[in-house]
């Protein structure tokens, strides 16, 4: 079950501390990576002089990206034998960047294994949609197997498995189902979830439709009375001149059958469900072990005898970090197996950037978004975890929000059409963003703070000590992507109508309401001919962040690895199809058993 690497990372690394050493250096010392990850934003990519592409691009790059297909771009990226490009053929620096970003990225081929695995009922696939399934079968027959090796290799016997952020337990629903018959302890912070996986239970026949025993005329006659007698239809009128007495404690149950608590019944080798409603602010599940202890297990299991694993599928932001927490923290949980997602969701565990790191963009205000809270910096449970990263030269290892964003791309999925769509969407809104700029909407801000205009004069100016103020957008309709002038027009009528944020929706209509139909089109004939260079920039940034998710996961291997006064073994490995789910390393820690 242990794999031969605890980390997959190719083999032109001899150990798993040469891997760590060489990523550590290049991530701080690759000028190119850190602008490409953490120094740029696409919204800034037009409202400076030259422009992003020109400035942040090494000139021996420039002209080979720009006569280059994006699709060929993609393939000479991450796919085409470096050493046997046809002509044009990229110039000697991008190809040694290109190798350096392979080389330090982690594997994430899984060899396809749906053929072995049990298969799922159509009740246990409700409301699955084909990359779910594919998720949760994967994943449950790992969490099968792990279990099987922590009890033959590890000396130690799982007695629950702990889903955090179980959402409509998908999971642990087949899980608790036959071949695996695990019990489970759901834990969800949202009511409504927990009641929608209750009913999602009963048709997987994991629990049972409770029965609801009524006297049929009183019920009738209870509702009757619900309604106001002029409303009354001649059936009603009848069943009221026949009214029947009922003693006075008599209560009529009228909930709908779907708000009456589902049954579970605990039976002899087969799976159950426990859930508790919590929102896991940290790795401590102390909280939830005496929900456990005192209330919920049948037969009651004590504290001593509780052997836990936490599991989760793509829990996002610092869920995972709680889910990896949890085994250090509580000597309950003896072993983990957690997928990460969203990295945009981490929050930052060093600060803010300092004058050491002058790439690493700052997270600015947006003029019509939530007050940017202080407290999500310098937070104990954000990134980095380990040690190593924390107190890496000195000042430690950051990754700001664009690079954790990108992370959470999947370039080696794009498609062309794909690419063409959100390249598109990506180039409008970088002109929306010079046209704020042009009509005062926004401003340039130095990153320090400071409006740029008053500190410095246009030729100290750059994409790496200016920006400008974020304007939160979010989607518009499918129609407002077919021209500049669509887009245009749909952001303005949607900032403009919105309920929040009335000075800046002032501000925007007074400053944009006026524009012309002619204005529009000169931008696009200015900035369209560029279109090239913005999709060439978003694919490389794509392509480096590849880097920043083998870091990210790296990160949380070596937290593991620091402790090994209390973990036996962790690595890391693919549970998932690349290609339908790239979030698809999963991260195991194994306890020392008891003496």
């Amino acid at each position: 079950m242990v794999p031969s690497k605890p980390l997959p990372y190719p083999d032109c690394w001899a150990t798993p501390e040469d891997y760590v050493d060489n990523l550590l250096q290049f991530v701080t010392t690759s000028e190119t990576f850190q602008i490409l990850c953490s120094g740029v934003h696409v919204l800034d990519f037009f409202t400076t002089e030259p422009g992003l592409f020109s400035s942040v691009v090494p000139d021996d790059w420039q002209p080979w990206l720009l006569q280059c297909d994006p699709m060929r771009l993609l393939d000479v990226l991450m796919r085409d034998d470096l050493d046997s490009l046809s002509d044009p053929r990229p110039p000697e620096s991008l190809t040694r960047y290109i190798r350096n970003i392979r080389n330090l990225s982690l594997a994430r081929e899984y060899p396809s294994r749906e053929e072995k695995l049990p298969k799922m009922t159509w009740q246990g696939t409700v409301g699955m949609k084909p990359k779910k399934i594919h998720e949760v079968r994967n994943f449950a027959d790992y969490i099968d197997q792990l279990a099987s090796a922590v009890k033959s290799e590890f000396n130690n016997d799982i007695t629950h498995f702990v889903d955090f952020g179980s959402g409509q337990n998908y999971l642990g629903r087949a899980l608790a189902s036959a071949p695996y018959n695990k019990h489970i302890i759901a834990v969800e912070g949202r009511e409504n979830n927990i009641t929608g996986a209750k009913g999602l239970d009963i048709i997987a026949r994991v629990a049972e439709k409770p029965k609801i025993m009524r006297n049929k005329k009183l019920w009738m006659q209870q509702l009757d009375n619900m309604t106001p007698e002029d409303q009354r239809d001649e059936r009603a009128l009848k069943r009221a001149n026949k009214a029947i007495k009922s003693s006075a404690d008599y209560v009529v149950d009228l909930r709908p059958r779907h708000e009456s608590e589902a049954i579970y019944t605990p039976e002899e080798g087969k799976g159950f469900i426990h859930y508790i409603e919590a929102r896991l602010e940290s790795g401590d599940l102390a909280e939830v072990i005496d929900k456990l202890e005192n209330t919920l297990l049948e037969p009651p299991v004590p504290r001593a005898d509780l052997r836990l694993m936490a599991i989760s599928i793509h829990s996002c932001g610092n869920l995972s970090h709680h889910g990896i927490r949890s085994l250090i923290i509580n000597p309950a949980v003896q072993a983990i197996a957690i997928v990460g997602c969203c990295y945009n969701l981490l929050t930052e565990k060093l600060g803010p950037p300092t004058h050491k790191l002058p790439y690493l963009r700052p997270s600015l205000q947006a003029l019509n978004g939530r007050v940017i809270r202080e407290s999500s910096r310098c937070d104990p449970h954000g990134f980095p975890l380990s040690d190593r990263l924390c107190t890496y030269g000195d000042v430690g290892i950051r990754l700001n929000i664009t690079a954790r964003m990108m992370a959470c791309q999947a370039p080696h999925n794009w498609t062309e059409v794909e690419s063409d769509g959100f390249f598109t969407r990506h180039f409008f809104r970088a002109v929306l963003q010079k046209i704020f700029l042009d009509r005062g909407v926004v401003s340039k801000i130095h990153h320090d703070g400071t409006r740029a205009e008053d500190s410095m004069s246009n030729s100290t100016q750059s994409p790496f000590n200016v920006s400008t103020n974020p304007v939160v957008l979010g989607s518009l309709g499918k129609s407002c992507y077919k021209s500049l002038h669509a887009y245009v027009r749909g952001a303005i009528t949607k900032l403009t109508t919105s309920s929040d944020y009335h000075e800046q929706r002032d501000i925007i209509k007074e400053r944009m309401s006026d524009i012309t139909d002619e204005e529009i089109t000169k931008y696009e004939s200015q900035y369209g001919p560029r279109k090239r260079e913005l999709s060439a920039i978003w694919t490389l940034m794509a392509f480096s962040a590849i880097v920043v998710e083998s870091l990210i996961v790296t990160d949380r291997w070596l937290f593991l690895r620091q402790h090994s006064d209390l973990v036996q073994d962790c690595w890391a490995e693919p549970v998932f199809d690349y290609r339908q789910s790239p979030r698809n390393l999963v991260i195991v820690g194994v306890k020392k058993a008891n003496p």
